[in-house]
């Protein structure tokens, strides 16, 4: 598989390695000067990280040049439907995941199972933190506000989530805390007076989330349309 990558910082450098590992090509790389169109179109597949701002950009020019692309940049989600909709436009392959990891994407199912079970017991309130490394620009983190909606679209009295303390009771309230070296951890804590409930991810370095990046990247390759990664990985 031939594959470029669009953003080469930490993240995309592990993903290099991963990829040169299982057998694949790196045929292009692509940093703040922008993208070269003739390379993009040598990969059978391109991973976008790079920031907030400039993921759009990066989608349009895959999707008008028809190479099928996986991003796992976060803090641009309110053009998701706009890029959805110019993959399909331009008949190419689109894959977008908060975390590409294999254990938060098994930590995503176990979220949604407990908040339908958590249901039933109102005397329990939910709250979660994240913590990540000080480098990570959005706050909350994409993977909080993925775990934050399915608890919201499972518990009825959760109505949306906010980052300040103060909050209303149909609020989760989400700690953001930054801290060097800190790959990023997750937990989600049901309260009562008698006891808590907690479930957490801890992620221990980057290359979880690089290996599921190239596992999602395996499986866009020729592939057009829009997927998730509970496609890639069956769950």
């Amino acid at each position: 598989m031939k594959v470029a990558l669009i953003g080469y910082g930490k993240m995309g450098k592990t993903i290099e390695r991963i990829l040169l590992e299982r057998n694949h090509e790196v045929v292009a790389t692509f940093g703040r000067e922008g993208i070269d169109e003739a390379k993009l179109k040598q990969a059978d597949v391109a991973i976008e990280f790079t920031r907030p701002e400039a993921v759009f950009d990066n989608l349009a020019v895959c999707f008008k040049n028809q190479v099928p692309v996986i991003t796992g940049t976060t803090g641009w989600l309110a053009k998701y439907d706009e890029a959805v909709k110019l993959c399909e436009e331009n008949q190419s392959g689109f894959l977008f995941a908060s975390n590409f990891s294999l254990g938060v994407n098994i930590f995503f199912e176990i979220n949604k199972q407990l908040a339908r079970i958590m249901n039933a017991y109102g005397n329990y309130d939910v709250q979660m933190q994240e913590i990540h490394h000080t480098q990570k620009l959005d706050a909350p983190s994409g993977t909080a506000i993925t775990l934050a909606e399915q608890v919201i679209e499972n518990l009825n009295r959760k109505e949306g989530w906010t980052l300040d303390e103060s909050h209303g009771k149909e609020q989760i309230h989400i700690d953001a805390l930054r801290e060097e070296h800190v790959p990023g951890t997750h937990s989600i804590t049901y309260t009562s007076d008698i006891d808590d409930i907690e479930i957490t991810h801890t992620a221990k370095s980057r290359d979880g989330f690089a290996l599921g990046a190239v596992l999602a990247a395996e499986f866009m390759s020729g592939k057009t349309g829009v997927y998730q990664m509970k496609d890639v990985l069956n769950l």
